[in-house]
């Protein structure tokens, strides 16, 4: 991995330091009404209603990527961006998406007339047996007994790659999954590599329906799955820049993220409309606002699809470009009212740039942001271009993660906002043009300490 220099010194005179102690070393001695008016330059002019109407705009349709609704919230992105007066582009990616082809079921040989969705990744086959119910599939749930059958699954507790494989390895010919409690549709499931037996799945009434006839007679099952595989489809990165006052362009980019995709069927309000949100709200308010660093600001697209648009935007970065970028914010689900609080997560668990003026923002806007360890987001990407990064999210996450259920009605305007203001803050502490004076800087905030908060997601 490519390494940043050992120590950074940050634009309101404090030294970064690659020391594992307390990153923040003594800055001059703080001008504290200096430096709040220099957050509030920001601040004041973050809407909680913007950043809510925006949320709702984008999630009133699934943003799937590669999909039309992908497509439109991509458009209204970019017009966005453009509006604010930035140089803005698209940048198209193809990447392999999921066809499930044609699922079926029959029950005792009468065709099931409920909806039926493929696995993503199941293999193409056709298998007639007996069904077994397993459960959730936990090890201590499966037997000997599946061998030979279709095993009936409840969705839950445990990931799908383990559910999988606890079956198969049991000698299970087919898997029918249904939704655990509180879930609803259908639109769900993988299996891996070397998992190869035929996967559907279906709602939580027909799953416990089944269940229910399973009580009181053997069900023969057939399972079919046909013409599933990969077919490539194109996503879209949307990036804006603006540059630097020309007179004080220290040569310096700091980058803003959230990825605009969500999953399929969900609309997505937090996961990430409310990341994208925040970023457009940034991008206003900095609009018009002199910096000495060059700023982009970018939505990723097929980031459920495995952080594709994220890893192509930064494979397309020159080696100069990496040695420029000072920083990476990336907010993501910035908005439930039901997630936990709010942390700062790093890929290898250590303190960065980032971490330091998020931390230091979070101090100065509402309190102390902790920090944790975390890859499965967009900054993952940047930090293996050795690129300072971190993720801005609420853990743990709310029930309705990844579901249907990420709706408008969970959204939390103060934490969309809070959150907003703490990022907007930590850019503008790098970005304003005062920074590079560095001895005679007096608006730098003092030394804060934050923990590492070993939280889960």
């Amino acid at each position: 991995m490519k390494k940043k220099a050992a120590s950074i010194m940050l634009a309101a005179g404090l030294v970064i330091s690659a020391a594992p102690a307390n990153v923040l070393a003594d800055p001059p001695p703080p001008n504290e009404q200096a430096d709040h008016a220099f957050d509030n330059k920001i601040i004041k002019k973050i809407s909680p209603d913007r950043l809510y109407d925006r949320v709702a705009l984008l999630s009133e349709n699934p943003r799937e990527a590669g999909t039309q609704g992908e497509y439109d919230a991509v458009q209204y992105i970019k017009k966005e961006f453009e509006a604010y007066g930035y140089e803005t582009e698209l940048q198209p990616f193809t990447f392999q998406a999921w066809d499930g082809g044609t699922p079926a079921i029959e029950i005792n040989h009468i065709s099931f007339d409920g909806d039926v969705h493929t696995f993503n990744g199941s293999v193409n086959g056709s298998v007639e047996a007996p069904i077994e119910h397993v459960g959730l599939a936990t090890t201590d749930e499966v037997s000997d007994s599946v061998k030979g059958k279709i095993a009936l699954i409840e969705r839950g507790s445990i990931s799908f790659y383990e559910k999988v494989q606890n079956v198969y390895d049991k000698g299970a010919v087919g898997i029918i999954m249904y939704n655990g409690a509180g879930q609803s549709g259908n639109d769900f499931g993988y299996t891996y590599e070397g998992q190869d037996i035929p996967a559907i799945a279906i709602n939580r009434e027909a799953g416990l329906s089944l269940v229910e006839q399973l009580q009181s007679e053997e069900v023969i099952g057939n399972v079919t799955v046909e013409d599933a595989g990969t077919i490539d489809q194109t996503s879209y990165n949307v990036i804006a820049t603006m540059k630097p006052h020309k007179n004080k362009d220290t040569g310096q980019i700091v980058t803003i993220g959230a990825h605009h995709d969500s999953v399929a069927g969900g609309p997505g309000a937090n996961d990430d409309a409310s990341g994208v949100s925040g970023v457009l709200e940034l991008a206003k308010v900095l609009a018009k606002t002199p910096t000495d660093t060059e700023l982009r600001f970018m939505t990723f697209g097929a980031e459920e699809k495995g952080l594709i648009g994220s890893y192509h935007y930064a494979s397309t970065l020159s080696e100069g470009e990496v040695d420029r970028i000072a920083a990476h914010f990336q907010m993501d689900m910035i908005g439930s009212r039901d997630a936990g609080d709010l942390i700062m997560f790093t890929p290898d668990g250590n303190k960065n740039l980032v971490t330091d003026l998020g931390a230091s923002a979070g101090a100065r806007v509402a309190e102390v942001v902790e920090y944790g360890q975390l890859g499965r987001s967009d900054h993952v990407p940047f930090f293996e271009r050795g690129i300072p990064a971190a993720l801005f999210i609420h853990a743990p996450l709310e029930p309705w993660y990844h579901s249907p259920q990420d709706t408008l009605d969970k959204i939390s305007k103060e934490k969309l906002t809070e959150v907003t203001e703490i990022v907007g803050s930590a850019v503008y502490q790098i970005a304003r043009p005062d920074t590079p004076a560095l001895e005679n800087a007096r608006v730098a905030p003092g030394p804060v300490h934050y923990e590492f908060d070993d939280r889960p997601l």
